[in-house]
């Protein structure tokens, strides 16, 4: 399920999005969730820049051209891929996060893309969660499964009391 949240001090919406459907839904559609995706996660990319008074791309249009038709040559596609890893890196400083390893995405791109689409929509999870509150009326989304959950609280010790006889 997406979590729409808004930017806070602007007007500008972000989602929070399974990395599951980032990877698999693209494979069901055909490739058409990507093109939506990529297209989706460069606007709030830009909206979030401009939010910082950074530079994190200005036209998520290219972005989304460059996977198709672009990719019919393969070096847009590479370029796209590249520059929108390195946006995604940016927002994590931003935002005091640590970013996403380039070496890894470089692996994930090679072995298995649809593993590269998700790790960067849990990378912009984890930042959306910081950076951004709930829509009026909505909830807030939970905490990541991945983030440790606290331990339950211990049993008071037993007293130092002998047993009644």
């Amino acid at each position: 399920m997406a979590y729409e949240m808004k930017i806070r001090g602007t007007e500008d919406e972000v989602k929070i999005r399974s990395p599951w459907a980032a990877a698999l839904l693209p494979l069901i559609t055909l490739g058409i969730y990507h093109f939506i995706w990529w297209y989706r996660i460069n606007c709030e990319l830009r909206d979030y820049g401009k939010a910082k008074g950074y530079d994190l791309g200005q036209n998520p249009t290219n972005s989304a051209l460059a996977l198709f038709p672009g990719g019919i040559i393969i070096v847009p596609a590479l370029i796209t891929y590249w520059r929108g890893v390195k946006r995604v890196m940016g927002a994590s400083k931003l935002g005091g996060k640590e970013p996403l390893n380039g070496w890894i995405a470089i692996i994930l791109y090679l072995l298995l893309s649809p593993a590269l689409w998700a790790y960067v929509q849990v990378s912009l999870n984890d930042l959306w969660r910081q950076e951004a509150e709930a829509l009026p009326g909505q909830e807030a989304p939970p905490d990541s499964e991945l983030n440790p959950q606290p331990l339950p609280p211990e049993p008071p010790p037993p007293s130092e009391q002998p047993p009644p006889s």
